[in-house]
């Protein structure tokens, strides 16, 4: 038997055929249906199940029609054609719909030489709950997908920046500039007093406005974090990073623009990698071994003084004078008053959209009230207030009696309280640069500008006197004279 088997099966072909019609059986009891074309996309084999959901007669030949004659629609020939396979799909089959597979076929030599297409399964009804599972995860992953899109998307225009003071017009025009200019910007001021605003209002006037707009707060993550998150995280960087990079908010922003808010809080031992994506386009994510080119246009505020920080040693010089290109300084609300009265007509029309409330107004008691306090938290102070006011009061007109929030800071007391706003609380290290610059000049005169009598006046050696010189920038205000004993 063994032998005529042998014999049987002896040429190359006769085993081909043999397990070709094995295959096409083994289909044919597995399947709902089966169809295989060839690479043309004509129809070398069908099995009845198939011909039967399609309602063929029988009367006429099957093979060797295109597939789309006999079936409308089908993506056999694409199939085909292409050599990528499509695992599940679900197919309208007529009225009907079907869970089918379509498969490319390769001869000896690894060519395509036609696709393989069955029908898993023919009765979709019963399969309902997992499709509607389905559709609703892809519905959700499609609106996941939009929200990240419109969260990188600027939320600002320059019309949302209020205000009819010089000052005001002063900065907005100063803005516009910038956005058409391709250059890092640094803007200057106080907290609440619109930095974000700004951002989002240049790059949306930008060239860059179809790319992403992407924020990070320095301040608001931590120091051991921060690195990871604006530079990224290579595979395998450390325990619990996982096998998978990670990218960070600069690759995010590549081709679009990078918001980096309080940047005065940046460590120095980042400062370093800033500067080399600011100078070169180049970063390193954390753990990786190449570096990675990236275009990206920063934006940077800070509400600290960077130029005194530069001087105490707090931050570094080469940064500073890379992010101060385009400087913009964003006038307090003390520096712009007059525009109080529009302020308040602005913020009240947002208050009213978004508790749905009936839209209030300020009488003019009342915004004399408001023009007497000093708002150290500028235009977001102010916003909070007014909020506070409208949850309550019931009338439609806020007299100067539904801020008692700011009493206290109107009137005869104001005098008491706008002394200390008039000098903002620094940084220690900054006031202790300051003091300690000032002793020094002070030692310098009396020894006549002699260091070592100037070092022995302030209690320190004649090293520590020129290190300080140096750190504190006061070595061209002070020239070596007679400094020998």
């Amino acid at each position: 038997m063994n032998e005529v088997l042998r014999g049987r099966l002896s040429n190359d072909a006769d085993v081909r055929s043999l397990a070709s019609s094995a295959l096409l059986r083994m289909f044919d009891s597995l399947y709902e249906g089966a169809v295989v074309v060839d690479r043309e996309g004509r129809i070398t084999w069908i099995n009845d199940k198939y011909k039967a959901l399609i309602g063929w007669n029988g009367t006429e030949p099957i093979e060797g029609r295109a597939i789309e004659e006999v079936i409308p629609n089908s993506r056999l020939r694409t199939v085909a054609e292409s050599g990528q396979p499509e695992m599940l799909d679900i197919f309208n089959l007529g009225s009907r719909q079907v869970v089918v597979s379509r498969i490319p076929l390769q001869d000896g030599k690894g060519s395509v030489v036609g696709a393989l297409g069955v029908i898993l399964y023919d009765r979709l009804n019963a399969l309902k709950p997992l499709v509607s599972k389905f559709h609703q995860m892809r519905s959700d992953l499609a609106t996941a997908r939009r929200e990240l899109a419109d969260s990188r998307q600027a939320k600002y225009r320059f019309s949302q920046f209020v205000g009819l003071s010089p000052a005001a017009a002063e900065v907005k025009e100063e803005a516009r500039r910038a956005a058409e200019r391709d250059m890092t910007v640094l803007l200057l001021g106080e907290t609440g007093t619109g930095k974000e605003l700004l951002a989002h209002a240049i790059h949306a006037a930008s060239r860059r406005a179809d790319a992403p707009m992407v924020r990070v707060n320095a301040a608001a993550i931590p120091e051991g974090l921060l690195e990871a998150e604006l530079f990224g995280v290579a595979p395998g960087a450390f325990t619990g990073a996982g096998q998978k990079a990670r990218p960070g908010k600069f690759e995010l922003a590549d081709g679009g623009t990078l918001f980096l808010d309080e940047v005065g809080d940046m460590p120095l031992s980042l400062q370093a990698k800033l500067l080399r994506v600011l100078q070169e386009g180049e970063l390193e994510p954390l753990g990786a071994t190449r570096v990675r080119t990236v275009d990206v246009r920063v934006i940077a505020a800070t509400s600290r003084n960077l130029q005194a920080m530069v001087e105490s040693g707090g931050f570094r010089a080469d940064l500073f004078y890379r992010l101060n290109v385009l400087p913009i300084r964003l006038p307090s609300l003390r520096e712009r008053r007059e525009d109080l009265p529009i302020l308040c007509e602005h913020l009240l029309e947002t208050i009213a959209e978004q508790t749905g409330e009936a839209l209030k107004t300020v009488s003019d008691a009342a915004l004399g009230r408001l023009a007497g306090y000093e708002w150290p938290g500028n235009v977001r102070e102010l916003h909070n207030v007014l909020q506070q006011a409208v949850t309550r009061s019931d009338r439609r007109e806020l007299g100067a009696d539904a801020f008692p929030m700011i009493a206290a800071a109107t009137g005869p007391a104001r005098v008491d309280r706008a002394a200390p706003a008039a000098t903002p609380v620094r940084p220690l290290r900054e006031a202790v640069a300051e003091a300690e610059r000032e002793e020094i000049r002070k030692a310098l005169a009396a020894a006549g500008g002699v260091k070592i009598q100037a070092a022995r006046l302030l209690g320190i050696s004649r090293a520590q006197l020129y290190e300080k010189l140096a750190h504190l920038g006061l070595v061209s205000e002070s020239p070596d004279t007679g400094s020998s004993v």
